[in-house]
């Protein structure tokens, strides 16, 4: 089992979320995290004031999947995140060692 964490921008959410949801996955987690990578944030304008916005909105989704659907599901992600243009994010692939359903104390894939 894997733990895939995937930072994507904000309005590129709703399209992920979509797919995943075509590709079978049945639940996942969102984070709104703030963030920045080589772009080091951006400068805005307030009121005639230029300031620098260091860390930028982002979401974070996370998904536990079976190893068998880790590429398929990490495709679907690039796919629907993708605009090609700085920023669009990054895919974390984690090893799972356990997961348990607390509700029927289901264990492993069937967990999931």
């Amino acid at each position: 089992m894997k733990l895939i964490a995937a930072i994507v921008k904000p309005f590129k959410l709703e399209a992920v979320r979509t797919a995943l949801n075509d590709a079978g996955i049945s639940g996942l987690t969102v984070t709104e995290v703030k963030g920045f990578g080589r772009q080091r944030g951006h400068t805005e304008l307030y009121r005639g004031a230029e300031y620098s916005v260091d860390f930028l909105p982002k979401v974070k989704v996370e998904v536990a999947v079976p190893d068998d659907k880790v590429d398929e599901i990490v495709e679907t992600i690039i796919e629907q995140s993708r605009t090609g243009k700085i920023g669009d994010g990054k895919i974390f692939v984690y090893a799972l060692e356990n997961v348990v359903r607390i509700r029927t104390s289901e264990i492993g894939e069937e967990a999931i």
